[in-house]
């Protein structure tokens, strides 16, 4: 077998591979031989029909199964020959198929790059730290509170932040206008989900009062049609509720799985709950910043294949999350563009972590595995079943030992990095930063979902 190897730019290469023509024909002969014996024809007994005509009849579409067969094992020699490591799948094209002549291709791939570390001992990154206060806490509980609330009707006139029961009729030039009529709609005063005006005035209405608001839609609202219209909407409250905080008693602990030792108990729970949160979200705050600043000291080539694979995982999380796995969707009204730059960052990342665990030969931490594992089964209610289901399927393993890996790479690039603690407060340290390019990417289709909302009735904002 012969092979050559050209670079055409960058990371793509082009090989050239020549198969020996009397490696071809031994294959085809070896094939035609083999179905000879199982092949039936009229005429001939099962095993009986000679070689000659089984190639009369196959022998074109055995050639093409074999030539393809040998196309892509003799690439893959050839790669280990010349020990390359190709990013993504090749684009073979034969040129030469010819029978009784050598076999030649031509196989068009990228490599990955030559990645070369930055200096880890150059990264500075703060790690925030906290302390979990009595103040933190009862706000914590008012929080889980407010998660557990639920409405009361109550007969008194509609206040902010009281949930109405209403009819409404809407109409633009004394007419009915399409999205704008609702009966039994709930809304909540100073959600401002309706056009300006339509929330406030129902404060100080009571159930069973009717009342017509004169109302203006935004001048750049959604619907062209409506877009700075005066219009008027007839509107009937039907119930007035308000919030119902739970009491914080014992049915309340044990909504939370405290069940003894009351509130000093409950307390300590909610304590601990925040305690591991807060250093969750130190971690993984740090773990941002310790990438950016590896990425920025770094200059890799990231292979296309590798970008367009990642981009397409991009795009199917996107409609896993849009609802019903997208299935009614068209993929390709989802521009790459959406996921390109976050694609990008998830290949260098993977480039240069690769490229530490392979200097250091680094290997997922049996313990560390198991401690994760049984983290994760913590949640269930036969933890010990979830554990062996684990370590029984390889697919759900290999990711858990990823993650694990992943954390220990980290833990190595920290190690080399001046890290400085700074001491905040317990909001600061969970509270969400500033969106990095594959957050903004991941709630591309909630603003979707959002705009759907909104479109749905043409009363909404």
């Amino acid at each position: 077998m012969q092979v050559s190897v050209e670079t055409t730019q960058g990371l793509e290469r082009k090989m050239t591979i020549a198969v020996p023509s009397d490696k071809v024909d031994s294959a085809v002969n070896a094939r035609l031989q083999e179905a000879a014996r199982t092949v039936r024809m009229n005429g001939f007994r099962k095993g009986k029909v000679p070689l000659k005509v089984v190639k009369n009849r196959f022998g074109q579409g055995v050639r093409q199964e074999v030539v393809g067969e040998l196309m892509s094992q003799s690439f893959y020699e050839a790669i280990n020959e010349k020990s390359l490591k190709p990013a993504g799948q090749p684009r073979i094209e034969p040129t030469n198929m010819d029978e009784g002549k050598d076999l030649e291709f031509t196989a068009t791939f990228e490599v990955y790059p030559e990645v070369s570390l930055p200096d880890f001992s150059a990264i500075e990154a703060e790690r925030l730290q906290a302390e979990v206060s009595d103040a933190d806490i009862d706000e914590m509980i008012e929080t889980l509170r407010e998660q557990r609330q639920n409405w009361q009707e109550v007969d008194r006139a509609a206040a902010k932040d009281d949930l109405v029961n209403i009819d409404y009729t809407g109409r633009k030039d004394g007419e009915e206008f399409e999205g704008g009529k609702a009966q039994g709609s709930s809304l909540v005063l100073g959600s401002e989900r309706m056009i300006p005006g339509f929330e406030e005035g129902l404060i100080g209405k009571q159930a069973g009062e009717s009342v017509t608001l004169p109302l203006k839609f935004p001048e750049e609202y959604h619907n062209e049609e409506l877009a700075g219209a005066d219009v008027e909407f007839d509107i009937t409250i039907n119930t007035v509720s308000e919030k119902a905080l739970p009491e914080v008693n014992e049915e309340f602990f044990a909504s939370f799985g405290v069940t003894e030792g009351g509130m000093e108990a409950f307390r300590k729970e909610v304590a601990s709950n925040m305690e591991r949160e807060m250093k969750s979200a130190s971690r993984n705050k740090l773990k941002n910043r310790i990438m950016d600043a590896v990425l920025e000291a770094s200059d890799v080539t990231v292979p296309t294949a590798l970008v367009a694979g990642e981009i397409d995982q991009l795009r199917n999380q996107a409609l896993q999350q849009m609802g019903g796995g997208g299935q009614n969707i068209d993929k390709s009204l989802i521009p790459d563009e959406l996921f390109k730059e976050q694609a990008e960052r998830r290949v260098k990342l993977g480039l240069l972590l690769g490229e530490v665990i392979q200097q250091q030969n680094l290997q997922a931490d049996a313990v560390k595995v198991r401690e994760a594992i049984e983290e994760l089964a913590a949640t269930y209610e036969s933890p010990e079943e979830v554990v062996k289901w684990y370590y029984s399927n390889q697919e759900q393993l290999a990711a858990v030992e990823s993650s694990v890996l992943e954390d220990q790479v980290f833990d190595y690039i920290i190690d080399q990095a001046k890290v400085s603690d700074k001491q905040v407060d317990y909001q600061e340290v969970i509270k969400p930063e500033a969106k990095a390019p594959e957050a903004e990417a991941d709630s591309a289709d909630s603003a979707d979902d959002d705009s759907a909302e909104e479109s749905d009735q043409d009363a909404d904002k």
